[in-house]
């Protein structure tokens, strides 16, 4: 048996979880700590690099007090985490601004001046979208893409940009808080958009970044998931309660690895993720791409395997809106004396279910409510920022169940037209693999299976898997499981839900109304922007 830990580096918090790797991946404990997003009145979105950091040493020190494994037992650690974020360090590490959060969609002038201007397909100017195509297999098409985050730096604070010695995702700038070393994982460059994918290439392209004005002597030098970046230093290892020397390993970022998590890791195998955000994701052995859709096949944690992926900006994020501003103890979920809105996680561990299980016997269709799910803008099937969420059908004899029951429902028709939109370029899997925060309620897991009318299966832990992916990929490097193809074998399933027949037809014609709603609003939706 051996011991590994993983570092979930969400957009709320981290998970810092303890697995044993035998015969399957077994998560032993976990503990997880809060921080903020900070957003800004004009659309930015950011965070601090010291909080993650802060977060990571508060867990680490808690998982070893919660058991009787000793720092020295951990044979290797690494990470999973969100992903485009912007983070510019100077030569020894340190930010030289805050970290630029996925979220942010400051650079509206940047993209249109950038690539949404002169002769164009698909919101992109043909003469730079078609060798953004070739070389990477994608498009830096949405203005939350990490090119037109540099660039508003660029613009708007060019003295950091002056101080920047490296440019980081989120994990790769805890890789080398950790060991000293300047390094992306392949996924993570992918992100960027300016890593060439073609065959023979694999490295950073020198046309994107003199076309896009990147300084290319930013870019760290490139790894894959399962490689040793390097041991912890003493400091690192002190400042977190390890052991100096501990390998670490590359990691990836929560596209990658929430899937490999997940078990899909075989060409054709689906999974649906949602948290704070939300995907479909289906394995490819080649890159395509939907630019009308804004989907593509990303560079993922395997080696010739591919993501097609598909993202909405706010899944369980809608539920936790719900839960601030609409239920609170309206409706009795918290009012038994227990202090469960306190503390991150507990809108899954606690809150989530009850949330869920107060609104079980809503009909299907919420009595006509529906919800749209763009409270941050959105980005597939469509791309834009101004879009917002709003209720449509509200009547007299509407309650707050029923507008819960929409949000819910809400954020899984938006997933079934992704799915949907996936399935014109890929065959999906029949069966679906559903993880996530959402994932842990069996309201959520049925309500989904109906509105899509496949088969949700459900593995243990659904709210870990990034952690388990990260997990994977060090047990992988430590050569414990012989490959990332072999890793299903390790992830067995704990629950299926089977799709409720009447339930699904009735939910199809909500579906339509559903997509006819952005339709309707999209040139008020820009016009309402203040």
């Amino acid at each position: 048996m051996a011991y590994v830990i993983s570092y979930d580096i969400g957009t709320t918090g981290v998970k810092t979880c303890l697995f044993s790797v035998t015969d399957r991946i077994d998560l032993i404990c976990a503990a997880s700590y809060g921080y903020p997003l900070y957003t800004l009145p004009d659309g930015g979105a950011e965070q601090d690099g010291d909080d993650w950091w802060g977060a990571m040493c508060q867990t680490t020190r808690h998982i070893f007090e919660k058991t009787d494994i000793n720092p020295d037992m951990i044979e290797g650690i690494s990470f999973c985490s969100q992903m485009q974020a912007l983070v510019l360090v100077d030569k020894d590490g340190n930010c030289v601004r805050r970290p630029m959060s996925y979220m942010d969609q400051r650079a509206k002038a940047e993209i249109k001046k950038g690539i949404a201007n002169g002769i164009q397909i698909a919101g992109a100017n043909i003469f730079k979208l078609i060798p953004s195509l070739i070389i990477t297999g994608a498009v830096s098409s949405s203005v939350k893409d990490p090119i037109w985050k540099y660039k508003w730096v660029e613009s708007h604070e060019p003295e950091n940009l002056s101080r920047a010695y490296c440019w980081f995702d989120v994990k790769d700038y805890l890789i080398c808080r950790c060991t000293g070393e300047f390094a992306m994982t392949e996924d993570s460059a992918f992100a960027t958009l300016l890593y060439d994918t073609r065959r023979g290439k694999k490295c950073w392209s020198k046309k994107l970044c003199k076309m896009f004005g990147i300084n290319e002597k930013l870019l760290p030098r490139i790894i894959s998931s399962t490689d040793k970046v390097g041991g912890l230093t003493e400091n690192a290892a002190r400042e977190l309660g390890l052991t100096a020397g501990t390998p670490v390993f590359g990691g990836g970022g929560d596209s990658s690895l929430i899937g490999v998590g997940a078990g899909c890791v075989n060409v054709g195998q689906t999974h649906i993720y949602s948290g704070t955000s939300g995907w479909v994701s289906t394995v490819t052995d080649r890159q395509l791409v939907d630019t009308g859709a804004m989907i593509a096949a990303i560079t993922g944690a395997q080696n010739g395997k591919f993501n097609y992926f598909a993202e909405m900006e706010t899944a369980n994020k809608c539920l936790e809106w719900c839960k601030d501003h609409l239920a609170l103890d309206e409706i009795g979920i918290y009012n038994d004396g227990n202090e469960v809105t306190k503390g991150y996680e507990k809108i899954y561990t606690g809150i989530y279910d009850r949330l869920t299980a107060s609104v079980k016997d809503v009909p299907a269709g919420s009595g006509g409510v529906i919800f749209t799910p763009w409270l941050h803008g959105n980005r597939c099937p469509f791309e834009d920022p101004y879009a917002t969420g709003m209720f449509f059908g509200i009547k007299l004899e509407t309650g707050k169940r029923e507008l819960v029951h929409a949000v819910l429902e809400g954020i899984f028709y938006h997933l079934r037209w992704m799915l949907e939109c996936q399935d014109k370029k890929v065959k999906t899997s029949e069966k679906i693999r559903f993880v996530g925060g959402g994932a842990l309620s069996a309201v959520s897991c049925q309500m989904l299976a109906d509105i899509i009318g496949r088969e949700v299966e459900v593995v243990d832990s659904p709210q870990s898997v990034g952690a388990v992916g990260a997990a994977a990929v060090t047990a992988v490097g430590l050569g414990l499981i012989p490959s990332l193809e072999s890793v299903r074998d390790f992830i067995p399933v704990g629950q299926t839900y089977v799709p409720d027949k009447e339930n699904h037809e009735k939910y199809g014609k909500y579906f339509a109304t559903f997509k006819e709603i952005y339709k309707a609003n999209k040139k008020l939706y820009r016009q309402s922007e203040v």
